[in-house]
Formats: C-alpha cells, structure tokens, sequence
C-alpha cells in the first residue's frame, strides 16, 4: 500500500501523539502532558529554532513520524541537520517507511542547503540499525549527558 509522506497538520494531534508515545515507550520513557502540548504546538510553529514533523500515512492513517531540526554548527558555515525523533509503527516496519522518513528528512536539509544530517539511536536498537547502516555512516561518537540532580 502506497504512503505519503506530508507536514503534521493541527488536526494530526491525537494520531501523533500516539506515535510519539509508542516512540516514548520503545525507548523505555514517557513524558508529561504538558510535554505533548508543547512540542506539538512547536511542530507547528513557525519559529526557526523549533523541530519540523511530517508523517507517513498510509491509507488515510498515520503509521509513523519524524522529528528534525535544523541548526548552527560551531565547525561549519552552513547549518546541519538533527534527525532526533524516527518512528514506524510495528505493523508497517520492514516495508520502507522508515527509510521513506529519513529520506524526505534528506530532501528537507538539501532544499535548505544542508549536507549533513545526523541521529543518535541506543546501541541495541538492532532492527533500526539495520535500517540506518543502509542510508547513513555510521560515526565513532559516543554521547555523555549531564547526571540527574
């Protein structure tokens, strides 16, 4: 069955936010709703500083969703792209939504003249990172964050 890959829209609210808790729950976290709110109002938004969302429906229902940002680089001119949030729904995974995910990700940061484009994923995500050894580098970073207070 054929997907299209579109901009969330206002009306996409309650299709996104179960994406993004079944997203939130493969990861073992959740979020509260004030959380929801706030980041779906700034998908929305048009502030420059703010994640963009689009999402592959299929059949008139939203089977998964991307968040990206683009941003400054202190070792570049030009600004990069940040692929934080990739998700598929289980029932459509292995049949290239994913991959058409990153990829109008891909078409995003080229039309804004953006050459790079990174993710982070946990290390055990091995089903992603199959996905993701086929359509990007894999790099020797290692992520550190700050400890909880």
């Amino acid at each position: 069955m054929p997907v299209e890959i579109r901009p969330l829209q206002a009306a996409d609210f309650a299709a996104w936010q179960g994406l993004w808790a079944e997203y939130l729950a493969f990861y073992g976290t959740s979020v509260p709703e004030a959380v929801f709110m706030s980041t779906f109002e700034r998908l929305l938004g048009d502030d420059q500083q703010d994640f963009n969302s689009l999402l592959a429906v299929q059949d008139g229902i939203p089977v998964g969703l991307v968040h990206f940002l683009f941003h400054r680089h202190c070792w570049r001119v030009e600004n990069v792209c940040y692929l934080q949030d990739l998700y598929a729904s289980p029932n459509v995974r292995g049949t290239g939504v994913g991959r058409q995910l990153i990829e109008a990700v891909y078409a995003a940061a080229d039309q804004s003249d953006i050459q790079n484009v990174y993710w982070l994923t946990q290390d055990d995500n091995h089903a992603g990172r199959q996905l993701y050894d086929r359509v990007g580098t894999l790099t020797n970073f290692i992520k550190y964050q700050r400890p909880a207070a």
